[in-house]
């Protein structure tokens, strides 16, 4: 298979815009960063923190002397969500980043005035945080992801490589305002290729155990995880689990197959948080954000991990080792 023809399947295509650097800011700026999931203690070494700050150096900016970040995280309790974005609207911040689309709601109806970034959101016409992607309106701009759109590609990976596969698992977070987007998606695909999708939902860590001990109980060997900022967190736990479960796991993110699920087939955290600076460094310099058009990612990674495959006793085929994006050993 011609390298073209595989990307095509894959539904890839040309990779992110970059970005202009930056001249140096005169002034020290607030950022408010708000966080679903990941605790504030470990933003500096996980991929929103990491992410974002490396595209705040790339544009020229010094943590510090040019910025500063005022960090609050829900810590998997989104209902607190709405207290700290009115927390940094009070603190009259310059600009308010969020890290995931069940965060963007919240932060919206604290502020109408301060600019907000989206870091990642899910279809954020249809849910209605701006007017269109050309021209957002209001006070938000930022990254719009495709995890709704690739759970179709996700599912046709799984019953690729796993064999005799007839029922797929798909789990995702009832308090995730994206999950029925995901779960739709991957059924009306499944009927197409004569599969049965058998809906998950996880809350917490444990109801995460819960799942996967179901999933073994009803003996289903694949199962397509939704993308979710608790999720996120819990990732090398997912990994740990579908492995000792025998499950094949597929994500929307490459930290998934990092962590040592099966593959990824999507997009990466890092990358929306580093291309995240560059709107906050628009905003800086004065443009407003609702003329700032939102981006979408017009490429899809797959990632494979070849240890768990091995694991798994999976026989991944030849071409898909050569067109992978990446593959973990």
């Amino acid at each position: 298979m011609r390298r073209r023809d595989f990307i095509t399947l894959l539904g890839g295509a040309a990779a992110w815009p970059l970005a202009a650097r930056a001249q140096q800011p005169g002034t020290l700026r607030r950022i408010g960063f708000l966080l679903s999931a990941i605790p504030a203690a470990e933003f500096r070494s996980d991929s929103s923190g990491g992410g974002f700050t490396q595209g705040m150096r790339e544009l020229g900016y010094v943590e510090g002397r040019d910025f500063v970040i005022e960090l609050r995280s829900a810590e998997g309790q989104y209902e607190r969500l709405a207290d700290l974005a009115a927390e940094l609207a009070r603190l009259k911040v310059d600009v308010i980043v969020v890290g995931a689309s069940v965060a963007v709601r919240p932060t919206q109806q604290a502020t109408t005035t301060i600019p907000v970034v989206m870091c990642y959101s899910v279809n954020p016409v249809g849910n209605g945080f701006v007017a269109s992607l050309a021209h957002p309106g209001g006070n938000t701009t930022g990254l719009a992801g495709s995890s709704d759109d690739s759970a179709p590609k996700q599912l046709e990976l799984l019953a690729t490589i796993v064999p005799r596969l007839s029922r797929v698992a798909v789990l995702t977070n009832p308090q995730n305002p994206n999950s029925p987007a995901v779960t739709k998606s991957a059924q009306s695909a499944a009927e197409k290729a004569g599969l049965l999708v058998a809906p998950v939902e996880a809350r917490n860590p444990q109801e995460i155990e819960d799942a996967f001990a179901g999933l073994a109980k009803q003996s289903i060997a694949a199962v397509m995880v939704g993308n979710d900022a608790m999720f996120f967190v819990q990732r090398q736990r997912l990994a740990q689990l579908a492995l000792r479960n025998r499950v094949a796991s597929i994500f929307a993110f490459r930290e998934f197959a990092a962590a040592g699920g099966l593959m990824s087939y999507g997009e990466s955290v890092q990358e929306f948080n580093r291309r995240a600076a560059s709107f906050v460094d628009k905003i800086f310099k004065g443009a407003k954000p609702g003329d700032l058009p939102i981006e979408q990612p017009t490429r899809f990674n797959l990632v494979i991990n070849r240890k768990t495959a091995d694991t798994l006793g999976l026989t991944i085929p030849p071409q898909f080792y050569i067109f992978a994006d990446e593959v973990i050993e």
